[in-house]
């Protein structure tokens, strides 16, 4: 299943995340001895451990809720964050990549669903982020793109509309915002049950555990 979702994905420039929270270094492995270097991990501590045991050429993307006081224990190796949903957050990561010397790449976290479990930027809220002064003044803390999860439904028509909506928006930030910027380029959307569609909508990023790895312990 691995080679084809790396397949699909290769065939639209994605880039592939394989989500390897709760999964053994070994697991990790075995997909890195055939060449893939992009994993995502949900927590910190994990993610920590991981990075000290496993090989120092994987691009760690960190995709779960990110703590402010969490940020200096990833900052120093974190590839992308793909999370950030305030800008107070922002701050943090910018304060820590400055301590560390170097420009972390974040995702801003859009939530287009009605559901309570989901969280980030409205699309609206996220224009107005836009428009102020604070995320641009922002050195060290780098917005690359868009962060967005569709909802828990077998209905694809609604799936399509959100995957739709944020992919309008992601085009609208880079065209108003980012246009001369050709680090704004990741829009991260698509994971086990619904990448296709991702895809199908733009999806420059898929964050896949479950069909890689198997269902979680």
């Amino acid at each position: 299943m691995f080679k084809k979702l790396l397949a699909e994905a290769s065939a639209k420039n994605a880039t592939l995340v394989a989500v390897s929270k709760r999964k053994p270094v070994e697991a990790i492995m075995e997909l890195y001895e055939q060449g893939h270097r992009d994993f995502g991990e949900n927590y910190v501590q994990e993610l920590v451990d991981k990075y000290e045991e496993l090989p120092k050429d994987i691009n760690w993307h960190f995709i779960g809720t990110l703590q402010r006081n969490k940020v200096k224990y990833i900052a120093p190796f974190v590839h992308l964050i793909h999370g950030v949903d305030s800008l107070k957050l922002m701050a943090e990561i910018d304060k820590r990549g400055q301590q560390n010397g170097r420009i972390i790449d974040v995702l801003l976290q859009v939530d287009v669903t009605d559901e309570d479990t989901k969280h980030g930027f409205t699309p609206a809220k996220l224009v107005a982020l836009m428009e102020a002064n604070e995320i641009h003044r922002l050195a060290w803390a780098r917005p690359s793109g868009i962060m967005g999860m569709a909802s828990h439904t077998d209905d694809e028509a609604q799936l399509g509309n959100e995957f739709q909506e944020l992919k309008d928006l992601f085009e609208t930030v880079k065209k108003d915002y980012y246009d001369r910027r050709p680090d704004w380029n990741h829009l991260s959307m698509g994971m086990s049950g619904d990448y296709q569609l991702a895809l199908k909508h733009g999806s420059s990023m898929l964050r896949v555990g479950s069909l890689i790895f198997g269902a979680r312990d």
